[in-house]
């Protein structure tokens, strides 16, 4: 009987160790989108983390604190993307003057400048507007998965 047992609690340990039980990545959900993006518009990881940053940082300026609050909420890690996006101007270049004075206006206005500063921003990350934009259905639909249709719509506001 004690044969038995021991033979047990290896079978056990053995099935453990092989794979029967594997512990989730901690950002599962940021990964699935990272990983989506980057074999969608075959970019880099590097690239779409930034383009997510750059995305966020544009929402955390367009919403109020809390409806930028549960879009954060569902991509964990967002604040390091946010932080390591390169800044779209340059001391003065062009983009940033226009997204300044459209910003300005308010309104679609407000919108247009917003994606104008992206489009610098994604063309620092090596990125065209042409994936840009389809950067932006990729987030949203993810975000409308993660967070439900009314936080996605709110950036679908935003973005599109």
């Amino acid at each position: 009987m004690k044969r038995f047992q021991i033979w047990m609690v290896a079978l056990c340990f053995s099935v453990l160790l092989v794979g029967g039980i594997a512990p989730a990545p901690v950002n599962a959900g940021t990964m699935d989108l990272i990983s989506t993006l980057v074999d969608a518009l075959e970019i880099t990881e590097k690239q779409a983390e930034g383009g997510v940053g750059a995305l966020f940082n544009n929402a955390k300026e367009n919403l109020s604190t809390e409806d930028f609050n549960k879009a954060a909420e569902a991509v964990p890690g967002v604040d390091k993307y946010m932080a390591e996006v390169p800044s779209a101007d340059s001391g003065g270049s062009t983009t940033g003057l226009i997204s300044s004075g459209l910003s300005s206006l308010g309104g679609s206005a407000s919108k247009i400048g917003g994606m104008a500063g992206m489009a610098g921003t994604f063309s620092k990350l090596g990125m065209s507007t042409e994936t840009m934009t389809k950067f932006v259905p990729i987030v949203t639909d993810f975000m409308e998965s993660e967070a439900g249709a009314g936080v996605a719509g709110l950036l679908k506001g935003l973005w599109q």
